[in-house]
């Protein structure tokens, strides 16, 4: 069975399974979507015709029969809220969440890894132990509580970044100003996890016999290290940061509204508070996919990482 066709048989259930458990969820919140729409001064009648209309007076096994059929055949439904469909809002917000996503990933690549190689590298030193201490701090706090304290001092105290906003709209430098201190926020508390990987990989990686060879040809500690050590130990780095990714979306909900940034994660916030049930579905929905794909994603990467394994 080819990649691809496995990457389908695995996706659509995984998918199905997800949205299934969504939509079961969504029914056991307290609340009455008809009651936020229309309000605490709703008649009876109101309000048992906007239930009507949603079809939440059908039973429960009625409603996600409807919803399955009509996720599968590509009808999400429309937003409660704003009369429109779900999946249209998701996917105008969606480039600011990957965005943030993305550049959560840069910073974790861009510090996790030479961090992880130079405390492997220089194992008990004053690096090593300096790097720990760092990687424990930021595993640590809570990602609420570092996005806060962000703005506090790099914000409101030394004004250096904006409070909140995605920053106007074709001006690459306000976007990226805007952007650096929420993507810090979300790759904070993954910074640690890829940087004690990437050292405990190297680690192991620095003592087999090839590395032990590449030393004794009498080649620069540098080509040993970047072309026969890291090559090898990124295998495990790649898994965590591929899985890291779909942390990242929901992370992206907290740090979006901490933040106040347009984007997906705010929708989902937003929809939960209104009981909108097809936005949250349809964002949720996207968002599975998308940790589906960096996955099969990640498998390719293996590929060309050591085409030695067979995927």
């Amino acid at each position: 069975m080819g990649l691809l066709t496995r990457f389908i048989f695995q996706a659509v259930p995984t998918l199905i399974g997800a949205v299934t458990i969504l939509f079961l969820l969504l029914r056991m919140i307290p609340g009455d979507p008809a009651q936020a729409m229309l309000g605490a001064d709703a008649t009876a009648v109101d309000l048992a015709r906007m239930r009507h209309e949603l079809g939440l007076d059908q039973p429960i096994w009625v409603q996600y029969g409807l919803y399955l059929r009509d996720f599968l055949t590509g009808n999400w439904g429309n937003s409660i809220v704003s009369k429109t469909p779900a999946l249209d809002r998701v996917l105008e917000a969606l480039p600011d969440t990957l965005m943030l996503c993305g550049m959560a990933i840069v910073i974790i690549i861009g510090i996790s890894l030479p961090a992880g190689v130079l405390s492997a590298v220089r194992r008990d030193s004053w690096v090593d132990y300096g790097v720990s201490v760092a990687v424990f701090l930021l595993m640590s706090m809570p990602q609420f509580w570092l996005g806060l304290l962000l703005l506090l001092v790099l914000s409101y105290w030394l004004d250096w970044f904006p409070i909140f906003g995605t920053g106007d709209a074709g001006d690459p430098l306000s976007i990226l100003h805007h952007l650096v201190l929420p993507a810090l926020t979300l790759a904070a508390g993954f910074l640690g996890l890829v940087t004690r990987l990437t050292r405990s990989s190297m680690l192991e990686v620095l003592g087999r016999e090839y590395v032990r060879t590449a030393r004794a040809k009498g080649l620069r500690e540098g080509v040993v290290i970047v072309k026969h050590a890291l090559r090898n130990a990124l295998l495990p780095v790649v898994t965590v940061i591929g899985l890291t990714m779909g942390q990242l979306l929901g992370g992206a909900v907290i740090v979006e509204v901490v933040f106040a940034r347009a984007g997906v994660g705010t929708m989902i916030w937003d929809a939960i508070l209104q009981r909108d049930y097809p936005q949250v579905q349809a964002a949720v929905a996207v968002f599975a996919a998308l940790f589906i794909t960096t996955n099969f994603l990640t498998d390719l990467l293996y590929g060309l990482l050591n085409p030695r394994i067979k995927i």
